[in-house]
Order: structure tokens, then C-alpha cells, then sequence
């Protein structure tokens, strides 16, 4: 496509009908609430598609077709090629023969906020000191929408690994960190989540796999960590255990990836004690008092 005037950031939103100051000169109030409730009314709606077009770009690293894009987020093709060519030129995306993929500025972006993020400085001596005890690798994960998001790996002494690199996306439903995540998130977003997991599944028996994730949440949170027991990748077992600010929430999970040669059932108990105390020292490092408050079942 040969960008026109729409080729800049301006032709991602409609021209406003006033000057963004007004007419008395004075600029907008910005809301007093910071919810998503909130702030929607101030959602620039192709900013926002933009942002939903490099998310799914994440996703397909061998990237995705104009129309491709289009069909998937139901925007408008015309729209879909005006916000690729801004991205184009501003280096978020790039393109290969006729599909789109994520461009180099994210690379140095994702660096650099990994880089400033407060809790993954803190956790990374502790996960040296998890790996030390356990001898295998292990991990952090933040939630990031609807998936757990390795911000960090500390790489286990054995020449074949099986953990995921940061930057990887886990699903909520069969991977360890996941699993913690959705045990202890609001019931809300848990409903949320269950009814894309409907959307996406159906109709391969979704009541029963909505059933069991409920199943498996509830028996996460009673024993204090997730389990992932070959279900996210064949002869890999993995399990995590939440962070909790000092309010409570569960913000990050640590958790351990290991072989199931080299991590059989037996050793549950085991690396469950070790991960258990690992998060909940980084659970302290962020004021958590008492991370034990946390795990114990509450009223959902």
C-alpha cells in the first residue's frame, strides 16, 4: 500500500470539530477515577484498535495479512491499512511481502520496561536462590490481560531446559502460573475469562472444561500453589506459587519448569515447599506481612 495523507499518527483518530483546548483556551478535565470505567470516555477509538492489532501481532509471529487483520478485530480494511502504515513508520510493525509482524521499536520498548519493572528486580535474587535450591529453572510471570506473562528466567544448570523465555504469554487455564493467577483473581474476571474460553472452544464440551478450570482454581488456592502437570507441553511439569502486594492481591506468581524425568510426582511436596517460600519472600520484599493471608479460602 502507498501511504497517503493518512500515513501519520493524525489519521488514526477523526479531526476533532474544536481545538483540544476549547474555546476558552483551558484544556479538558481529566477524570478524577482512574478505573476503565472511567476513562472510557477518553479512549481514542484507533489507538485502541492499534493497541488490539499488535497485541494479536504478538501472537502470530509469522504475522498476518491486511485482511487477515481486518476479519479477526472487525475493523474495517481501509482503517486496518491506515494504522499499519502509522505503525510502518513509527517502526512498530514491519512488513514482509504482504503480512504484517511486530517491528523493532517493541523489542527495545519490551527491554526496557522489563528492565524498569520494580517487582522483577526484586524477585530476580530470589529466583537465583530458588534455582540454587532446586537445581531447575525458574520463573516469574505477571497477569497481562488474559494470559500470565514471563517477565523473567533464571536458567537451571542442565544443558536441555524447558521453561518459556520473558516475553512468553502462558494461558490461565493449563500453565502453572496461570492457574495461580486465576485462583486467586476477582470472581468477575474469572467469569470473564471462563466465557472467552467458551467462545473459543465451543462446541468441544465446554461445559466440562469451564467445570474442571473452576475445579482446578479452587484446589490451587486450598494448597497455595498451581500445577501444571504435562499439560501445558508433554514431559514437562511445572509449578507456581502467587505474589501478593501489601493489600493482599495477587500480582506476580514464581514458579519452577522442569523436565517430569527430573520432576516426577514424588517431588511435588518438595518443590512446592521451595517455591511456596520463594514467592512468599518476595511477597515480604513488597509488603506483604503475612502472605499466608493470602492462600486461605475466602468467599468468592
Amino acid at each position: 500500500m502507498k501511504p497517503t495523507g493518512g500515513s501519520s499518527v493524525a489519521a488514526m483518530v477523526a479531526p476533532p470539530s474544536k481545538s483540544v483546548t476549547g474555546s476558552l483556551g483551558r484544556r479538558p478535565a481529566l477524570p478524577r477515577a482512574e478505573g476503565p470505567a472511567a476513562l472510557e470516555r477518553y479512549v481514542i477509538p484507533n489507538l485502541r484498535n492499534a493497541c488490539r492489532i499488535l497485541k494479536l501481532l504478538a501472537e502470530r509471529p509469522d504475522g498476518l495479512k491486511a485482511s487477515e487483520l481486518s476479519r479477526s478485530l472487525a475493523i474495517p480494511v481501509t482503517t486496518t491499512l491506515r494504522i499499519m502504515a502509522t505503525l510502518q513508520i513509527a517502526g512498530y510493525a514491519r512488513k514482509v511481502e504482504n503480512r504484517f509482524a511486530l517491528g523493532p521499536v517493541l523489542i527495545h520498548l519490551g527491554a526496557a520496561s522489563l528492565a524498569g519493572t520494580e517487582i522483577r528486580a526484586a524477585a530476580i535474587p530470589i529466583l537465583q536462590a530458588l534455582t540454587a535450591r532446586t537445581e531447575e529453572t525458574s520463573h516469574l510471570a505477571v497477569p497481562c490481560d488474559d494470559r500470565a506473562l514471563i517477565v523473567a528466567v533464571q536458567d537451571g544448570p542442565h544443558p536441555l531446559r524447558a521453561a518459556s523465555r520473558p516475553g512468553f504469554l502462558a494461558p490461565l487455564d493449563c500453565s502453572s502460573t496461570g492457574k495461580t493467577f486465576l485462583a486467586f483473581m476477582d470472581h468477575d474476571r474469572v467469569e470473564e475469562i471462563l466465557r472467552q474460553i467458551q467462545a473459543v472452544r465451543r462446541p468441544i464440551r465446554t461445559g466440562d472444561a469451564v467445570a474442571g478450570i473452576r475445579r482446578e482454581a479452587e484446589r490451587t488456592r486450598r494448597r497455595g500453589f498451581g500445577l501444571d502437570d504435562e499439560e501445558f507441553a508433554p514431559g514437562v511439569r511445572c509449578l507456581a506459587a502467587p505474589v501478593f502486594s501489601a493489600d493482599h492481591a495477587c500480582i506476580a506468581a514464581i514458579g519452577v519448569t522442569a523436565a517430569a524425568v527430573r520432576f516426577p510426582r514424588g517431588r511435588i511436596p518438595e518443590m512446592a515447599a521451595a517455591v511456596t517460600a520463594a514467592a512468599g519472600e518476595l511477597s515480604r520484599q513488597l509488603g506483604c506481612n503475612d502472605p499466608r493471608d493470602g492462600v486461605r479460602p475466602r468467599d468468592r
